[in-house]
């Protein structure tokens, strides 16, 4: 645990400040999964930490729960009386091909349409396991991905440090930081309270990576809004990740949204993006233009497999990208499975996210002291190389969740009632509280308040 914080906070930037954690025990993993979420939410809570004491010259004490953190890498919503939809499309999973195994990613439509123009279409599981088993896992892969389909080989750790996206991984930071241009220090609307309270952070993510990490600055009092194309929805998540923020659609592809969109970005005070590396520059708004529009901008994106060789421009997730990089094979030996064997939760996304927070925290930091802007990039390919070059973790079990691990208030979602779990990052003087319910995508118009 103390050479991964330390990883983190030589990458961040930060002090290396050791860092309590509470309570024992371990998701059960081949990896160190509950060291990497401690570690992830503890370099966070210390982000902040060292925001404030730039801002009012006290460093606030920072302490992690390791059961808490563990089950929030799950998920932190308990419904009362209704339940969350399924994570998972019904054909999305992990398949044997003539020479080993093969995940497809299917839950969004557009991406089981690809894998289906390649397969045939497939009513359900059985049907699709019969048309892989007529693939190679290479041929596959290959066929899906040029349809701009989600799909991943399993590949061993060794495998992936000879594979040339492994190998320009090999040569990524953790964090990239970059410079922007120099401003006139902002002034500091925050309180210990509320450190991030006044600032607009707009958030272009999906799924589970970028939207952890602005749920975590939402409930530092930052006002985010999340804007998602028309068509897009993600239930089995929504209910969890879209806490403290108001959530609006957007059709890039169109003259009126793109210039509502525009004007958003004049205003923002942090960007936060989850598109492939090239995505925003083909709509017309990369790195060049975002920075001529809001010269002062927080700028964070992330990517799956990594900003440089091949598969930069890759779709990708969190499940994906443990297949390709020897996650999910080293799991199965681990388990002396038939089957590859994932981690326990998504920790590459979770644990990214909070990275990803860090970063923003760190820049935010700067500019309020220099008026220097900057950017941050990361991927969910390099956290898995920090978390597989972490090697194992305790055995120890984790005790059982109760409904003492619940806060006390009532959270009214659109869905029903609902339960958080406790926070599992105690900043003393600090803490993380939401404005608002989770609510459903494109249930707000998009303006800022």
């Amino acid at each position: 645990m103390t050479d991964l914080l330390a990883s983190i906070q030589a990458a961040l930037g930060l002090p290396r400040t050791p860092i309590p954690f509470t309570a024992a025990g371990a998701l059960p993993s081949a990896f160190a999964v509950t060291d990497l979420a401690c570690a992830s939410i503890a370099a966070a809570g210390q982000a902040v930490s060292e925001l404030l004491l730039r801002q009012t010259g006290h460093r606030p004490a920072v302490e992690v729960d390791r059961r808490l953190a563990s089950f929030w890498f799950a998920a932190s919503l308990r419904p009362v009386g209704w339940s969350v939809p399924p994570l998972w499309d019904p054909v999305a999973g992990d398949y044997a091909t003539q020479d080993g195994w093969i995940r497809l990613h299917t839950n969004a439509p557009h991406h089981r349409a690809a894998a289906e123009r390649v397969l045939g279409a497939c009513a359900d599981r059985a049907a699709m396991a019969a048309k892989v088993a007529q693939w190679t896992g290479a041929q596959l892969e290959h066929a899906v991905v040029a349809a701009n389909g989600c799909a991943a080989q399993m590949r061993s750790w060794a495998q992936w440090q000879q594979h040339p996206q492994g190998l320009a991984l090999n040569t990524e930071p953790l964090v990239h930081f970059s410079d922007g241009q120099a401003q006139s220090p902002r002034a500091w609307t925050g309180s210990a309270a509320q450190p991030l309270a006044g600032l607009k952070v707009l958030d272009l993510t999906r799924v589970l990576a970028g939207p952890t990490a602005t749920r975590f600055l939402a409930g530092l009092g930052a006002e985010v809004l999340r804007i998602d194309p028309p068509t897009w929805n993600e239930p089995g998540v929504v209910p969890d990740l879209t806490l403290g923020k108001r959530c609006a659609r957007l059709d890039l592809h169109v003259a009126a949204d793109r210039a509502v969109f525009e004007a958003l970005l004049k205003d923002t005070d942090i960007l936060v993006h989850g598109y492939r590396a090239d995505a925003l520059e083909n709509l017309g708004f990369g790195a060049e233009r975002r920075r001529e529009w809001s010269p002062g901008l927080i700028d964070v994106g992330l990517n799956a497999y990594g900003w440089s060789g091949p598969w930069r421009n890759r779709r990708g997730f969190d499940s994906l990208v443990q297949m390709s990089s020897g996650i999910a094979e080293a799991g199965q030996r681990w388990r002396r499975s038939d089957t590859p064997t994932p981690l326990p939760v998504q920790a590459l996304d979770h644990a990214t996210g909070y990275l990803m927070a860090a970063s923003v925290i760190r820049l935010l930091s700067e500019r309020l002291h220099s008026g220097k802007a900057g950017s941050a990039r990361l991927s969910l390919a390099r956290t898995a190389k920090l978390l597989v070059e972490q090697g194992p973790g305790t055995e120890e079990p984790l005790r059982a969740e109760d409904g003492q691990d619940q806060a006390l208030p009532v959270e009214q979602t659109p869905w029903g009632p609902a339960h958080r779990l406790k926070a599992p990052l105690n900043i003393s003087g600090t803490p993380l509280r939401w404005a608002l319910p989770a609510t459903e995508l494109g249930s707000h118009s998009p303006h800022w308040l």
